[in-house]
């Protein structure tokens, strides 16, 4: 069990996962990145149901609390790439794991209430958000340095891993609703290139939101050009700085979409 959190297992259609739950308040799906839920991602977890959520966090891959190393990231990497719940090169449909995710949203909704619930991927799991935006109980999708499909082509780099049918429905959401995606990159992460938020940008308008935080060579900020992990590895809780800020929009972001009115 890791500290601070209490863990329950959620089960759909046959399949069983442990859930890691901190906080009180409206109800926010954290999905973990690559290669699990490391110490970073705890941490970001943690301030994120201080600010007044239920963070639930269901293991996904990895070692729960494991720390991140190369061999560790690799392996994790090499057994996600041949698991059938995900397709790293599709890039108009999501993993099938989004159907298990969606049914989880629905039962933290149900059991919480409010306006809806948020849902934030990173990384490996950061379009996730974008599928189960599709759900009328999910008011609040983030997206941060959403890495699927993988940027080997023009094409994938474009890539939004949804489906055309599920890009509809989001467009109506944003259209009808008023409704709002979030994205969090920086600049020259290569995992989650510029072309995919523009391409987000020319599907949502102005219901998509980017964050890209500036870590060319030389940026006021000193971050490498190997800056990936906006909410975690690379966050800095430091007033002023870039990941500070956007992580204070992602927790202004989930207030404004999921306050009762």
């Amino acid at each position: 069990m890791l500290e601070g959190f209490t863990e329950s297992e959620f089960q759909f259609e046959g399949v069983a996962r442990p859930v890691h739950r901190r906080g009180t308040g409206p109800g926010v799906l954290v999905m973990h990145e690559m290669p699990g839920i490391t110490p970073q991602v705890l941490a970001f977890a943690t301030r994120l149901a201080d600010a007044g959520f239920t963070v639930a966090m269901p293991v996904l891959f990895g070692e729960p609390g494991r720390p991140m190393s190369l061999g560790y990231d690799l392996q994790e990497i090499g057994r996600a790439c041949v698991r059938k719940e995900f397709h790293v090169l599709a890039s108009r449909h999501a993993s099938p794991i989004t159907d298990w995710l969606r049914a989880l949203c629905r039962d933290l909704h149900a059991e919480i209430g409010g306006p809806g619930v948020g849902a934030l991927g990173m990384c490996f799991t950061g379009n996730l958000a974008l599928t189960l935006y599709v759900d009328p109980w999910v008011m609040a999708p983030v997206l941060s340095q959403p890495s699927l499909p993988f940027a080997l082509t023009p094409g994938l780099r474009r890539g939004m891993h949804v489906s055309d049918a599920d890009l509809a429905v989001v467009q109506r959401r944003v259209k009808d609703e008023g409704g709002k995606v979030l994205g969090l990159r920086f600049t020259a992460d290569p995992m989650c290139p510029g072309p995919r938020f523009r391409a987000l940008k020319e599907a949502l308008g102005d219901g998509f939101e980017a964050i890209e935080i500036d870590s060319s060579r030389g940026n006021p900020h000193g971050l490498g050009p190997m800056a990936h992990s906006v909410l975690s590895f690379d966050f800095v809780d430091q007033d002023g700085h870039p990941t500070k800020a956007a992580f204070l929009r992602v927790v202004e972001f989930f207030r404004e979409r999921l306050s009762p009115a």
